[in-house]
C-alpha cells in the first residue's frame, strides 16, 4: 500500500512552502468553503484564515508559512534544564509511535536561532557557526508569542539547505519577513517561542488517500480550473490537532493552493501527493536564556552569544 520512497525531496531547488493555517477554519468537506486570498508576493501574504501556497519564478524561493504544530496544551518534545542550561535527548518525532529514536533536530538548533535573531536585534555581529550538524535538510522556522502560543512568523524551504546557513537565513526571515506581520521587536523577545522542523522521509503516494493523519505531512500538487499548476502543503501535525480526517485535510490544502471551483471525489483522485515526516524542536525565550547563562551578566548581554559559546 505504502508509495515509492524518495531519498530526497521531490521539489525544485530553492522553492518554499506554506505549510498550515493560522487559525482553526471550519470544514466541511464538500469543497463550499474557502480560506484566504490568492497572493503573488515575494512572501506569499494572505490576508484570510488558511495561507496560500503558490510557487513562482518570482518569488525568489520563500513563502509564507502559518504554522499550527504546536497548540496551548502542547509541550516542546525536548527540554532543557533550566539550571544547567543542559539539553535533555529527544524521545520521538512528532506524530510517530517509537519511544526512541536518534534525530537530527536538537534544542540547540533553536538556541542557534534565537541568537541569530538576538544579534540581528540588537546590532551585535552575526554569531559563529554552531557545532551541530551542517548537513542538508529542507526545514522551517516558526515563532509563536505568548501563553497561547500565537504565530508570530514561519517561513521554511523545501529545498535542501545546509543548516547553519539554512537556519540563519529563515530565521530572520520568518521573524522579520512574514507579510502576514510586522517584523518582530526586541521587546516582544522574552514572549517568544522557536520551533525548528526537519523534513525527512518524502514519498511517492500512490493516491490521494495514501498517507496517515498525524504521521505524514503532505504536498500536493493539482492543476486549477485555470489550468496552472498549483502545489499545498501540511506539516505531520497539522490534521491531527485540527480534527480533520484525510478529505477536510485534503479540500483544505485544495483552498489553500487556490482552488476555487466545487471540489468532487473524481478531482481529488486528480491530485499527485507526496508525503513527508517531520523532525521538530521547540524552545522558549527563557529555556534559550537559560542555556546561555554565561553569556549573561543581569539579564544584559554583553557580547553575541556564540562567540563565547563556541569559542
Amino acid at each position: 500500500r505504502m508509495g515509492k520512497r524518495r531519498c530526497v525531496p521531490p521539489l525544485e531547488p530553492k522553492l518554499a512552502a506554506g505549510c498550515c493555517g493560522v487559525k482553526k477554519p471550519k470544514l466541511s468537506g464538500s469543497g463550499t468553503h474557502s480560506h484566504g486570498n490568492q497572493t503573488t508576493t515575494a512572501s506569499g501574504s494572505s490576508s484570510g484564515p488558511l495561507q496560500n501556497h503558490q510557487h513562482t519564478d518570482g518569488n525568489n524561493g520563500r513563502e509564507n508559512v502559518s504554522d499550527l504544530t504546536l497548540g496551548p496544551g502542547n509541550s516542546p518534545i525536548t527540554r532543557m534544564n533550566p539550571t544547567s542550561g543542559a539539553l535533555s535527548p529527544l524521545t520521538r518525532p512528532n506524530g510517530t509511535a517509537n519511544s526512541t529514536k536518534n534525530l537530527v533536530v536538537t534544542a540547540e538548533m533553536c538556541c542557534y536561532c534565537f541568537d541569530v535573531l538576538y544579534c540581528h536585534l540588537y546590532g551585535f555581529p552575526q554569531p559563529r557557526l554552531p557545532r551541530f550538524t551542517n548537513d542538508p535538510y529542507p526545514l522551517f522556522v516558526t515563532w509563536k508569542t505568548g501563553r497561547d502560543k500565537r504565530l508570530r512568523g514561519c517561513i521554511g524551504t523545501f529545498s535542501a539547505m545546509n543548516l547553519h546557513s539554512g537556519l540563519r537565513e529563515y530565521t530572520l526571515t520568518s521573524a522579520l519577513k512574514d507579510s502576514r506581520f510586522p517584523p518582530l521587536t526586541r521587546e516582544e523577545l522574552p514572549k517568544l517561542f522557536c520551533s525548528v522542523s526537519l523534513l525527512t522521509n518524502f514519498e511517492d503516494a500512490s493516491d490521494y488517500l495514501d498517507w496517515e493523519v498525524g504521521i505524514h505531512g503532505i504536498r500536493i500538487e493539482f492543476i486549477n480550473e485555470k489550468g496552472v499548476k498549483r502545489t499545498a502543503t501540511y506539516l505531520p501535525e497539522v490534521a491531527k490537532e485540527q480534527d480533520w480526517d484525510q478529505i477536510q485535510t485534503i479540500d483544505s490544502l485544495l483552498r489553500k493552493g487556490g482552488f476555487k471551483a466545487p471540489i468532487t471525489n473524481d478531482f481529488r483522485k486528480t491530485i499527485k501527493l507526496t508525503r513527508y515526516r517531520s523532525e521538530k524542536v521547540t524552545i522558549s525565550y527563557a529555556e534559550y536564556m537559560a542555556s546561555r547563562q554565561h553569556c549573561f551578566q543581569n539579564g544584559t548581554l554583553h557580547a553575541p552569544p556564540l562567540y563565547n559559546h563556541y569559542s
